[in-house]
Formats: C-alpha cells, structure tokens, sequence
C-alpha cells in the first residue's frame, strides 16, 4: 500500500500519547512523539511527489505530543518538525527547518544527500555548530522518511526454540556477507533477509549443527559522510538511527515498509529448522555522531534528553564509544525507547536474544560502570526480556570500562579473556596454567560469584572485529590500507602468528601447519564448557587478506566467498565433526562448574584432573609455575552433577584432552589404572579428518604430534 496523499486526508482526533511511533489499527494510524524540550510540534505527511502536509499536534501529555488520522494506512511516509530553542550552551539544537525521523519509525524510505541541508550549521563556518544561527535550510528531500507499516503478518505456529545455553552453538553472521556471493541463492535474493532464509543457507547452519545465528546490526543505519566520500560504506552497520526498523537495504522487498514482513519471514523461516536468531544491538550510541554530526532525529527532537553531555560544557557530548555520542540511559524516556525497542523484537519481530555493543556503556549511571544502574534493574524484572537469551560485548572505550566478568546474573559475556588465552596458547606465548585451565573448564572465576553458570562465557576466538580464523594464522600484522587510513585504523596487537610467512605461500608445509593451527583452534573451542561462538565463514577458511577491521568493506573483501567450501573441504568436514563431537558428549557442555573433588566417598578420582607430560596430577607447585606447553586435562562423564530436563541423571563417557602446543613431538604417559585401563583415540587435530585409531593401555607413554590436540576416550 502506498498511502493516501495528504491532501485527502479529512480530519484530525486527538489520539493517545501511548503507544509511542506511528501504529496502524487496521482503520487509521495514531502518531505520538516525545520531546520535553519543545514549543511545537508538527507532524509532516509526504505524498509521493515529495509533497508535505503539516499537522500541527495539539494534544501533549506528559510531553508526548499526538494525533489519530483516521484514514492514514500502511506506506504513509512521514516526519516531524520540532519548533523550540536552539540554545547549545544549554543543550539544545531545535531547528524546524529539518525534517526529523521518527525514533519510533518501524520503517524508513528514500536516502540521505550529504550537503548543508542535513546540517544545523554552516559547513563552511563549522564554529557554528557550537552557537550561532542555524542556516535554516530545509532537509526534506535530502533525509530519509519514515514509513507507517503494517503490523500484521501470519505467523502460523511459529514457536521460539528456546535452546538452553549449554547446548547453544552460536553462529556470528552478516546478512550481505553471507549472502552475496552464494551461487545457490538466486541473484535478486542475494544480500537480502530473504536469501538468508533460503533453503541454501539454513542447510549449511543444519550441517553444521547451528542452534543460533547471531546477526550483525540490522536495525536501519547510516552510511557515514566521511566513508562515502572515500568511495566505502558503513559495512558492519554499528551505526543505528532507528532501532525499531530493519535494515532498508537487507530487504528483497522493495516497497516502503517491505522489509518488516520479509524479516519476520526470515525469522520464521528459521524457528522451523530449529535455529534462534540474535540480534547483535546499538543502544549505546547513534549516528547523528557529535557536534559536527547531522540532525536528522534524536537531536532535533530533545538533544539532552537523548544524548549525554558534557557537564562542564553542555555544547559537546560525552563519548563512551568512539563514534562522537552516546545515548542517555539515564534519562526515562531513553530508557523506555531502548525497552520498547527490545520488547517490539521480541514481541513482534519474534527474535530470541541480543547481542549488546559495548554494552558497559549502558552500564554508566553517572561515569563509572554501575552493574546496578537502572538498566540492568528494568531488564530483571521485565516478563519478556528477562526471558530471552542477553549477551554483553562487556567493554566500551571509556575510562574504567573493560568489565568482562561484571554482569548481572541474567547476562551471558563475549569472554575477551578466553579469546586472548586461547590466540596466546596456540601460538606459543607463555601463560600461567590457572588461567589456561579457567578458559578451559568455563572461567568460574569470572563467574561463579554472581551466580552464573559455565554457559554465562561466550567463548570465542574470532568474531567480525579483527582476523578471520585463516587470517588470523596467516599474518602477524594487520593489512588494512584499503580503508583509507594508512593502515592506522584495527587493532596492532592481533596476538595472531602467520606460520612462518606473512599472508598467501605455495609452501605446502606451511598451508598444512596452518590448517592444523585452524583445527586446534576450533577444537579447543568446542571442547571448551560455555557457550561457543564461531564466525561466519570460518568453518570454511574464509579470509579478509589481512585486514582486521573490514568495517568499511562493503565488498569481495569481506563477503563470503563460497567456492572455499571445495577448495577448503577439510576445514568444512572438521568443523562440522568437532561439533557434532561436543553435541555427542555432555561432559563438554556441563551445566555446572567442576569442583575438583572425588565423584564419591573413598573414591579417588575427581570430575576433572590436570595431569603432566608424566601422566600424574598437578601439584600446587606446578600450578605456580609458567604453563607448559604440553599439558592433559581427564574429564570424568560419571561425574555430571546436573540432571537432565526431566530430572535424570546425566550420564557420559570420560575422556583426555591432551594439548601440545610445542613445535616438536613430546612424549606424555597417560594416567594410571585409577583413570582407565584403556584409552582409544577420539580425535586427533594432528590428522585432517581429526581421525585417529590410537588404542593404549594406563601407564603407556604416547607421542603427541607438534602442534597438536589429541582426545583420548575411556574404553574400560
């Protein structure tokens, strides 16, 4: 539906202050903005020549301004003009003269032209961005409009499928990237929600045992200036303005408000084959950027109330992220967007989780991180969201603001301390045993005093922020000139180790160390307790060329290059075993912290035992020293303290992880009858199938292969 024009449009009613955005009721849609700070408001309906009706809004209530138009259906496009003070010393940046997007909008249309038109200063005079008289330049027709959508969509028995986290495998992904360049997904689906949903994509999630797709931003972002200008796009997307709307340009759908069906489409799409979807989200800031940023919502409509300021000098914003703002958690009306927002995706959008960007900026009531502050109180109490799966990136890039281990009990974390233990381990850097065997066995020490579980630790190795797997095993520096900042731009320190050779070789030796480099990685992460996360792409040695920070990279770089799945068949074929491995054992995905005693009165063997090169428990001496290279961990199956769903006992086999990291064989003698008498071979990253048909007897000595993880499975 297009809409009516303006024109013919009747009458005005009063409407409700609530719900907030633009709501069709199946006869005509209400309208209701907040803004504290403004004289008037009003609301502006565009007809499709680019025409403007403007209404102005009468009804306020609680400085909620609304409207009911009786016969304004689905593909209305609209916006708002703010009149109030433009005072910036004080906070304030009212111009009339834009035409502002709906924080609200479920939908947006058209495109952003940079030019003066979007700015309330003059470009050419930019000290105006601080005080001043706005140009007064009109913005309709060079800003995006919102789009009044249709809430009704057939759901059919759609039914979130709930899967508890320690059963979760979490499959990081961009909706472009993973679409682009599939040869099965036809050409006008490609990078669009709808060939995400393709048949092509879920069966390759199936194969490899999937339980949730973790994607990359898709509430409606901005393309920055600055990036356009150098012929690149805001890729990644980590740069939202309407955080109620899928991404316009993910939509196969081309009409107005098409993208919300096509999404929910998606969503259903993959409830049916047993897959959660995430969403990896932006509260933290928005794309009106600092000072010198656009206005094209948030900072027309009440720039105090929605942004943090400086204390000291009310014309400059508080920047906790590296993007120039950041949203105002503090203030109701920003907290009740961020909380609508959830809600709606759960409710409407029916996703099952979120995955929270720099979420410790969230977390700053005044400056410092307050893991009591008010968001993390409203999410507790909230019937829907409490329910649903909560991931924080718990850093931001403000003082103070590195809290891995700091959540609330609700909340699961990206375990930044896991990643760098394990990049550390298998390259060869020295670290202590306490903190390997902490990663190893689910880092109770950064949870277990909150009350969580192994599963509160999202562990991963790579993610969209720095090297893919094949990257990162590749090269030692980060490549990043094609972003147009001398390479200055990603992180220098990748604790990434190229082999020998920086970037592509014809040595097979080396290709071979590197596949097997790619293999202990992955096995280390899926014998790991918590949660593990993967990459997209990374089960088939996708690579980025060295370029750790493809934000920008709206290209070949950075998409999914899918012929790898023949040319990388054993990286593919050891990734989906190695998962079905962890899936097959429960021992590797307990529910509960080990406790390192004896399973049982008399019984002398615990849940889990280090074990030297000499096949004999750990001394507190050796827990002191450096972490040597080759080290064994014994998991006990008959010691699974957690029943099952319907209250039975959990029952596994028991297995030996022994880790070598070495660059030369060493020798370990496996542990004494107390142990086993027999172990076989389970898997070997030393092989490419990760087969091995090792059998030996308690006390043998066995030579684990450089660079190697071998798992040992208790026969008798």
């Amino acid at each position: 539906m297009t809409g009516p024009e303006p024109a013919s449009l009747p009458m005005v009613w009063p409407g409700t202050s609530y719900p907030l955005g633009a709501t069709y009721d199946g006869a005509g849609t209400n309208f209701s903005l907040f803004s504290e700070v403004a004289e008037r408001v009003e609301l502006c309906l565009i007809g499709r020549d680019g025409g403007e009706r403007r209404i102005e809004l009468e009804e306020v209530d609680g400085y909620v301004w609304h409207c009911y138009l009786p016969t304004v259906t689905p593909g209305q496009r609209y916006g708002y003009r703010v009149h109030g003070p433009w005072d910036p010393a004080a906070g304030h940046r009212c111009d009339p003269s834009k035409l502002l997007l709906d924080p609200y909008g479920k939908a947006f249309d058209g495109d952003f032209h940079f030019g003066q038109a979007l700015y309330s200063y003059d470009l050419e005079a930019d000290d105006l961005a601080t005080g001043g008289i706005p140009p007064q330049l009109d913005s309709l027709g060079h800003t995006m409009v919102s789009v009044v959508i249709n809430p009704f969509f057939q759901w059919g028995s759609d039914r979130p499928p709930r899967t508890p986290y320690h059963e979760t495998v979490i499959y990081e992904a961009h909706v472009k990237g993973m679409t682009q360049r599939h040869p099965g997904i036809p050409d006008e689906l490609r990078g669009t929600y709808a060939g995400l949903a393709h048949p092509a994509i879920i069966d390759h999630l199936k194969s490899l045992s999937i339980t949730a797709i973790e994607l990359m931003p898709v509430h409606q972002f901005m393309h920055d200036h600055r990036l356009l200008d150098l012929g690149l796009r805001n890729y990644w997307g980590y740069n939202t303005f309407g955080f109620f709307a899928p991404h316009s340009e993910y939509a196969a759908t081309r009409s107005a408000g098409g993208a919300v069906a096509e999404f929910k489409a998606m969503v259903r799409a993959f409830h049916e084959a047993g897959i959660e979807v995430i969403l990896d989200v932006v509260y933290n800031h928005t794309a009106e950027g600092n000072h010198l940023g656009p206005t094209i919502n948030f900072r027309g409509i009440d720039n105090a109330a929605y942004y943090r300021l400086l204390d000291e000098d009310n014309r400059y914003y508080k920047d906790f992220t590296g993007t120039g703002n950041s949203l105002n958690a503090r203030h109701p009306h920003t907290l009740q967007l961020i909380m609508d927002s959830l809600r709606y995706w759960v409710l409407d959008m029916h996703v099952d989780g979120f995955r929270f960007d720099l979420a410790s900026t969230l977390a700053r009531e005044f400056y410092d991180v307050d893991r009591l502050s008010a968001f993390f109180d409203i999410i507790q109490q909230d019937p829907v969201l409490s329910q649903v799966k909560l991931i924080a990136e718990p850093w931001d890039v403000g003082e103070g603001g590195y809290q891995v281990g700091n959540f609330p009990g609700l909340w699961t974390e990206w375990n930044g301390k896991y990643r760098d233990t394990v990049r550390d381990y298998w390259r060869g850097e020295p670290a202590t045993l306490g903190e390997f065997a902490s990663r190893l066995t689910g880092s109770s020490d950064l949870y277990e005093a909150t009350g969580r579980r192994p599963s509160a630790s999202i562990n991963f190795v790579t993610c969209h922020d720095g090297f893919t797997l094949n990257d990162l095993v590749s090269y030692n520096e980060k490549h990043n000139q094609a972003n147009g900042e001398d390479n200055r731009d990603g992180e220098s320190h990748n604790r990434s180790w190229n082999c020998g050779v920086e970037g592509p070789t014809d040595d097979p030796q080396i290709n071979e160390l590197r596949r097997q480099q790619m293999r202990n990685i992955m096995a280390t992460l899926m014998l790991s307790q918590g949660t593990p996360m993967i990459s997209h792409g990374d089960e088939i040695g996708r690579t980025q060329s060295g370029n750790n920070n493809v934000y920008c990279q709206d290209s070949e770089l950075s998409w999914m290059d899918w012929a790898l799945c023949e040319t990388n068949a054993d990286v593919l074929e050891f990734t989906r075993k190695v998962i079905r491995f962890r899936k097959s054992h429960p021992v590797f995905r307990r529910r509960r912290f080990f406790e390192g005693k004896p399973i049982r009165s008399g019984h002398q063997v615990r849940d889990i035992a280090w074990l030297t090169r000499s096949g004999k428990e750990m001394e507190l001496e050796d827990w002191g020293s450096g972490l040597d290279e080759c080290v064994a961990v014994f998991l006990n199956g008959d010691a699974i303290p957690a029943p099952d769903e319907r209250g039975e006992r959990v029952v596994d086999e028991s297995f030996l992880l022994c880790f070598n990291a070495h660059d030369e064989p060493q020798d370990f003698v496996t542990p004494d009858h107390d142990y086993a008498r027999r172990w076989v071979g389970a898997l070997d990253t030393g092989h490419v199938t990760g087969d091995t048909d090792l059998d030996v007897i308690a006390g043998q000595k066995i030579s684990l292969q450089p660079r190697s993880l071998l798992v040992l499975r208790k026969v008798a």
